[in-house]
């Protein structure tokens, strides 16, 4: 009886390390996966993005065609622990047409966490004046992956 046991016990072992590693490899595939949202228009930017997980900003482009001029392309974060904790993160100071933004926030590696991770109740706010509204389209494209 006593070596039954062992074996059930060795058993339900392996099959506990093999779970947790099937879990692990879930896991990291997660962090690796990357939601794009977007947005488009042509007046002014004002939009905020975020997911209902702790998230991290990966990445942000935004292209404008049309129009002429340029104007600040900023980024800040809405805390969802209050005004006192909303921070503006990063300026573009000219963007506009012939002056797309492209941002990489994590150079290429998955760091996490990121230098900016969130919480799930905070957003990822980018704002921009449109210097030739009306006349200068955007297109904006923010790239979002879970956190741990």
């Amino acid at each position: 009886m006593a070596r039954d046991t062992r074996t059930i016990l060795e058993t339900a072992q392996t099959a506990f390390e093999s779970q947790a590693r099937e879990l692990e490899a879930t896991r990291n595939r997660q962090l690796r996966a990357v939601v794009t949202k977007t947005a488009s228009g042509s007046g002014d930017i004002a939009q905020t993005f975020s997911l209902n997980r702790k998230y991290r900003l990966v990445f942000v482009r935004c292209h404008f065609s049309g129009g002429a001029g340029t104007a600040a392309f900023t980024l800040s974060v809405d805390s969802g622990a209050g005004v006192s904790f909303d921070t503006q993160l990063f300026t573009v100071t000219q963007a506009g047409t012939n002056k797309d933004v492209h941002l990489r926030i994590d150079g290429g590696a998955v760091l996490d966490p990121s230098p900016w991770t969130f919480q799930a109740s905070d957003s990822v706010r980018i704002d921009w004046t449109n210097p030739a509204g009306g006349t200068m389209n955007w297109g904006l494209e923010v790239g979002l992956a879970l956190a741990s």
